[in-house]
């Protein structure tokens, strides 16, 4: 089923989200319906606060963009109770967008690897250093997780500049080809 995306100025959004307990309720086809919304959006990344619910829970789906990197071809993963243990590598500037944050990119400033452990969907442990693009996806996402969004990444100056685009968002008034929620006036 695929799920609303909650918009910018959810409080859902800016809660730091619960760990997700082995035989939740439910969990494989949560993991499914956000594969499928994912699928949907389009993106690459969703984490569980952006469909409404404050758990440590997220999905990966690089295989949308393996026409030009073949390597992601296939990369479609589950994450259950992930942490950035460590960072390293120098810092990256990237163009990031989000599915919260419909019609906004911004340069974020990243570093170029990141280590993260987790669970699978057989509550299997992971610890795993990332590179590049992965590692970028990995920390937005896990920010979602931390009740951060990429806006509060931006320089105060940059956030600044978005106060109408945010404003417009949190009153519906954007264009996006799939389903959302937005926040109660």
């Amino acid at each position: 089923m695929i799920l609303p995306v909650y918009t910018y100025g959810h409080t859902v959004l800016r809660k730091e989200t619960e760990e997700v307990e082995q035989g939740y309720e439910g969990l494989s086809q949560l993991i499914d319906d956000m594969f499928e919304t994912l699928r949907k959006t389009e993106g690459v990344g969703l984490a569980a606060p952006q469909v409404g619910l404050p758990l440590r829970l997220m999905v990966v789906d690089l295989d949308i963009i393996a026409d030009e990197q073949p390597e992601f071809k296939g990369y479609l993963r589950s994450y259950i109770n992930p942490y950035i243990e460590e960072t390293g590598g120098p810092l990256v500037p990237y163009e990031e967008g989000c599915l919260s944050f419909p019609g906004i990119h911004e340069k974020v400033m990243r570093p170029s690897r990141v280590r993260v452990s987790w669970l699978d969907n057989d509550f299997n442990e992971h610890d795993e250093w990332f590179e590049g693009f992965p590692a970028r996806v990995m920390q937005h996402e896990i920010d979602h997780l931390d009740g951060k969004c990429f806006i509060d990444r931006m320089s105060p100056l940059r956030r600044q500049m978005l106060k109408k685009s945010l404003s417009l968002i949190q009153a519906g008034r954007f264009n996006c080809d799939y389903k959302v929620k937005l926040p109660k006036k």
